[in-house]
């Protein structure tokens, strides 16, 4: 899928590294808007094939002042004016249109960071109906204020302390709250966003997820020639489970799929992700068990980067020599290969303007992202590389994928070699990991709790500890338990279990899974953490 074939009004993000960039790019989605976030040092050339018709410059943890601080390209304000594009700057994209725009920003006498209120002080498009001397709360997070405006701006908004929180230059198009409107803090954002999206650039409303369906299907079969085929990798998850559903929809019987285990799957994972390929979703799969193949390759491997990149690697080997075997059955060899990539999945694995890299630091390396060779014989296909997984799960309704299987938590492609910290293939740790995280995922179910968790799983930590069992001294494993709320993955929150349910999950781990003679419970959001502990 690309942005172009998007027939709604493209809102384009440029991103300068603030944590909360993918809410901008989730809220205005929420609005049946299509969004979309590139780096905010792209050249003007890749914006503008974009044809966007409202750009948001997002907020960020630089300062306009520093020498290496990122900024859009030279041309950017002149191709946006003559254009009619509307430009939104957020918090740093706002002191970035001011400094570049020809007005002064300077280090703030009183720096402003977490909830504060804000009072309209002129009657502004961007408030709407707000009448001059209204107030609203607002979430700010900034070291630098606004001391002189360019020419034509005027400020709309004050905050309590009296620095610009809201500016506008109708004539030019230009935009800016010193504020982060995306936010929950921001409990009137979302008002401000809709009326500067609806009234004020007049976009429409009229992105829904069907339009990827269609789209989606016509970019398959326009890559795809009529004589070419293509292998799927299915890891048994949602994702690639939609991504093979949506291809095999565009070429049918030309799609071929490979599940392979790889040793590092969940408890009775294979038996169980086979029988529903084969009952209910009707997709022609051939199974791979290569679990000595990885494992030999993870052995003494301790860095979750290395091991990610390895297994990487290995899924490629793997999929290379199926495309192989399937030459000499069809006489032709396979040319692509589909993978369920997820924009997350881009997003984290991307280096932010500034870190001397090229744009959010990179959180990890994904498995369909940063773990591919470069000599890969096979051409890529992602259909959802632009979807979030709450997308995903819709397009997958709507596909007829069984909504038990959209349901299901999400699994990591390195699988349990990312939950167990440390070697693998020591102290039989993915055996006491497949058992620990089974007990614990089915009395999450018989709990009736399943659904209304984003994420639940166990991790194996490289650590013993003394306990008593059976009246003896132990020294055993530790095990940690992690679930997680959430709507897209990019942020979460732990999960607050009821203690009773704690006490008797613990007891159960303790008392069933030989060499476990302590449970731990991770109670940490994201950010700071990430959701996986690796």
């Amino acid at each position: 899928m690309d942005a172009k074939e998007v027939k709604s009004d493209l809102v384009l993000i440029l991103d300068y590294g603030s944590q909360y960039t993918h809410l901008i790019t989730r809220r205005i989605r929420s609005l049946s808007v299509f969004s979309l976030c590139i780096s905010g040092t792209s050249p003007l050339k890749a914006i503008t094939d974009h044809n966007p018709r409202v750009v948001i410059l997002s907020g960020g943890p630089h300062s306009v002042h520093s020498v290496d601080s990122p900024s859009f390209p030279e041309g950017f304000a002149e191709w946006a004016e003559s254009n009619g594009v509307h430009v939104l700057g957020i918090c740093y994209g706002l002191q970035l249109i001011v400094q570049r725009l020809g007005g002064e920003v300077r280090v703030g006498e009183k720096q402003e960071y977490g909830r504060m209120e804000i009072e309209v002080e002129k009657n502004s498009g961007l408030f709407g109906s707000k009448r001059v001397g209204d107030r609203q709360a607002v979430w700010m997070s900034h070291g630098d204020e606004v001391v002189r405006l360019p020419e034509g701006f005027e400020a709309v908004a004050r905050s309590q302390q009296g620095a610009v929180a809201a500016i506008e230059s109708r004539g030019r198009r230009f935009y800016g709250l010193q504020y982060h409107p995306e936010v929950t803090h921001s409990p009137e954002g979302m008002e401000t966003l809709r009326y500067f999206l609806f009234d004020i650039c007049g976009v429409s409303a009229g992105w829904k997820i069907e339009n990827i369906l269609d789209e989606e299907i016509k970019v398959i079969k326009s890559t795809v020639g009529p004589e070419d085929h293509v292998i799927c990798a299915l890891s048994g998850g949602v994702d690639s489970t939609v991504a093979a559903t949506l291809v095999h929809k565009a070429i049918g019987e030309r799609l071929h799929c490979v599940f392979v285990d790889n040793g590092l799957l969940r408890y009775k994972e294979q038996e169980r992700v086979m029988e529903t390929f084969e009952r209910d979703l009707h997709l022609p799969v051939t199974c791979v068990d290569a679990t000595e193949q990885f494992l030999s390759k993870l052995k003494g491997v301790e860095d979750p980067e290395v091991k990610r990149k390895i297994i990487g690697k290995e899924f490629i080997c793997i999929f290379d020599a199926f495309a192989h075997d399937m030459e000499k059955k069809l006489g032709k060899r396979p040319a692509y290969l589909v993978q369920g990539t997820l924009y997350p999945d881009v997003i984290e694995s991307c280096p932010p303007p500034g870190t001397g890299r090229s744009h959010s630091h990179t959180i990890k390396s994904h498995h369909n992202v940063g773990g591919l060779p470069k000599d890969m014989k096979l051409k890529l296909i992602e259909p959802l590389k632009l979807l979030f997984k709450d997308e995903v799960r819709q397009l997958g309704k709507i596909l007829d994928v069984p909504e038990g299987f959209l349901k299901r938590h999400p699994f990591p492609g390195p699988g349990l070699a990312v939950r167990v910290l440390g070697d693998v293939t020591k102290d039989n740790a993915l055996d006491v990991l497949r058992q620990v995280d089974e007990i614990f995922i089915q009395s999450i179910k018989d709990a009736g709790l399943y659904d209304t968790i984003w994420q639940a799983f166990a991790v194996f930590l490289p650590v013993r500890s003394v306990g008593v069992q059976g009246d003896q001294r132990t020294h055993s494993h530790v095990v940690a338990l992690r679930a997680v709320t959430s709507q897209d993955g990019m942020t979460a929150d732990w999960y607050q279990f009821d203690h009773k349910f704690l006490d008797h999950v613990s007891r159960k781990i303790c008392n069933s899974v030989r060499g476990v003679n302590r449970v731990v419970l991770d109670i940490t959001s994201k950010p700071p953490s990430t959701i996986e502990w690796e």
